[in-house]
């Protein structure tokens, strides 16, 4: 009976036996595949990574000549230029360098406080005018 039932399922008893906790057959040769296969997949990350190396410097040469072509710079240059200006304008100064402040900042402040003050004294009576236009 247990010949007809391994005949019938073939290498499925193998596979069953292990399911329900049966002796695993040992490899001797495991650790050595093991290794092997994790070589494997080391060498192919390093080519990979070689691939992509190789293709990014490609990439990079293109854009240079584009930038070589229209004269753009990197923007790690265009920062430090800027930074070399900055460092330039406070080499003899004690305190730190001041912000820059774009142009028309402050003048809005003071014509917007003026021109609220016109429309205050527009809604006073008359002599209350004249006292504060002088």
């Amino acid at each position: 009976m247990e010949f007809v039932m391994k005949q019938a399922l073939g290498g499925a008893t193998k596979d069953m036996g292990k399911m329900l906790g049966g002796d695993e057959e040992k490899d001797p040769d495991a650790a050595k595949k093991e290794e092997e296969r994790q070589e494997a997949l080391r060498q192919a990350e390093e080519e990979r990574k070689a691939k992509y190396a190789k293709m990014e410097a490609e990439r990079e040469a293109v854009r240079q000549s584009i930038r070589d072509k229209y004269g753009i710079k990197k923007k790690e240059e265009r920062e430090a230029e800027a930074q070399a200006a900055m460092e330039a304008n406070s080499e003899g100064s004690l305190t730190r360098p001041k912000k820059a402040i774009p142009p028309g900042c402050g003048d809005e402040v003071e014509e917007e406080d003026e021109s609220i003050l016109d429309t205050v004294i527009k809604y006073l009576p008359g002599p209350l005018q004249d006292m504060l236009k002088k």
